[in-house]
């Protein structure tokens, strides 16, 4: 057994307080939220049942995904179409330039907040800020 698999390797919960495997070593019946929303179903408010652990070799770092269980899972609640028109609202300020007001059929970079005409029109505009 590795170092690094022996940090992540806490079935009891002493270590990290919640029971803890190594990275796709986790038993059946416990799914991350996207494993979750990817079955049609969310937490649902119950409590972290479990995390699963990998260490970068390089950094050291430990990466955390958390772990549900399926059994006690919901299902996911349907759009309606309130949500669907707060969604819409969203994704075209998304897509619309503050500056011209042009509405694009993608999502505008944040890092410059500006479309690309706007930025190449505008000299007190720097990139790479």
């Amino acid at each position: 057994m590795s170092a690094a698999w022996g940090k992540c390797f806490d079935p009891s919960g002493a270590r990290y307080g919640v029971p803890t495997y190594p990275w796709r070593l986790a038993p059946d019946g416990l799914a991350t939220r996207r494993q979750l929303r990817a079955q049609g179903l969310r937490p649902g408010g119950q409590p972290i049942a479990a995390q699963v652990m990998r260490i970068n070799r390089r950094s050291g770092n430990a990466r955390v995904a958390y772990l549900y269980r399926v059994d006690r899972a919901k299902p996911v609640r349907p759009m309606t179409s309130r949500k669907w028109g707060a969604l819409a609202l969203a994704m075209l300020a998304r897509q619309t330039c503050p500056q011209c007001r042009i509405t694009y059929s993608y999502c505008i970079s944040r890092r410059h907040g500006l479309c690309g005409i706007c930025i190449d029109s505008n000299p007190t505009q720097t990139r790479g800020t």
